[in-house]
């Protein structure tokens, strides 16, 4: 059963979503994609979203975005309701978005200049996160002339430099290779810890979730609400070998592993390839257990 949102510790709650509701189309071709669905984003935590592809995630972006409204139920933001986008709430989506006649350096610098903050103060800012996201020697490269891991360095100092209270990112590293993609975690993790702002992080990637979490939230088939919210109990700063290596790290895997299952197996009738894909993962990650075992 999904967890409760205690409305009377409104205060470490910097985002609230409050038995909202979704469809697309009208009538009888009313197609419900989210549901009576309940959750926040703890102030200064990293909650990530995953669930069965297809499920809903994205719709559930666009409204705490403010991109669309719920048909019911609530979105409040530090107890006012979200009505519209604002620059209190940035989505960093799944496409790249960097100006290509636009240098690494200017990319990220473009929102400061474009507020009239090009300040000393705000230059020393971007030279410590070039720092960070190791890029320091790439700053007069352009986006053509960038890895498409760098290009997401890129894009998340960008992103981050504009200080919003609420970060959302969708599957910000989706289509990277398996290598660039660890090391993007790494990258994203540390400027996470660094600003203590507030994250929601959507993913179908069960080690992605559990490297970054501060809560997982598991995400039902269509249409989707929360099923189930775990804690990610894992000291930070983080490291891929507290992933890989470490006992608790594994256990909490495992939980939201057969959580996610159970889903894939509803979607799995319903004839979804992705729940299909799941389904046959799940099954061989439990014959490799057992072999360890």
């Amino acid at each position: 059963m999904a967890q409760e949102i205690d409305k009377n510790d409104f205060e470490q709650n910097e985002v609230v979503v409050d038995r909202v509701s979704k469809a697309y189309g009208t009538g009888q071709f009313a197609k419900p994609v989210v549901t009576d669905c309940s959750f926040s984003l703890q102030r200064g935590k990293l909650t990530v979203m995953i669930g069965p592809s297809g499920c809903g995630k994205s719709t559930l972006i666009r409204l705490l975005a403010g991109f669309e409204a719920p048909d019911s139920g609530t979105v409040t933001m530090n107890h006012k309701p979200v009505s519209g986008p604002s620059k209190e709430r940035l989505v960093l989506f799944q496409e790249t978005a960097l100006f290509p006649w636009l240098n690494t350096y200017d990319n990220i610098m473009f929102g400061p200049r474009a507020r009239g903050e090009d300040t000393a103060e705000t230059k020393a800012t971007v030279e410590k996160l070039l720092e960070t996201i190791g890029l320091t020697a790439f700053r007069k490269k352009y986006p053509s002339q960038l890895s498409g891991g760098m290009q997401r360095r890129v894009e998340l100092a960008r992103a981050m430099i504009n200080d919003p209270q609420v970060m959302i990112l969708d599957e910000p590293f989706r289509g990277l290779d398996a290598m660039t993609k660890e090391l993007m975690w790494e990258y994203y993790a540390r400027l996470f810890e660094s600003s203590q702002r507030t994250h929601f992080f959507v993913t179908t990637d069960i080690d992605e979730a559990i490297f970054l979490a501060d809560r997982l939230l598991i995400m039902t088939h269509i249409p989707t609400k929360t099923t189930a919210i775990v804690d990610v109990d894992l000291p930070r700063p983080r490291k891929l070998t507290d992933l890989f290596e470490s006992e608790r790290a594994n256990e909490i895997k495992m939980k939201a592993l057969t959580l996610l299952h159970q889903e894939a197996m509803k979607s799995f009738s319903g004839g979804s390839k992705a729940a299909a894909d799941f389904v046959d993962a799940y099954a061989k990650r439990k014959t490799e257990n057992g072999k360890q075992a």
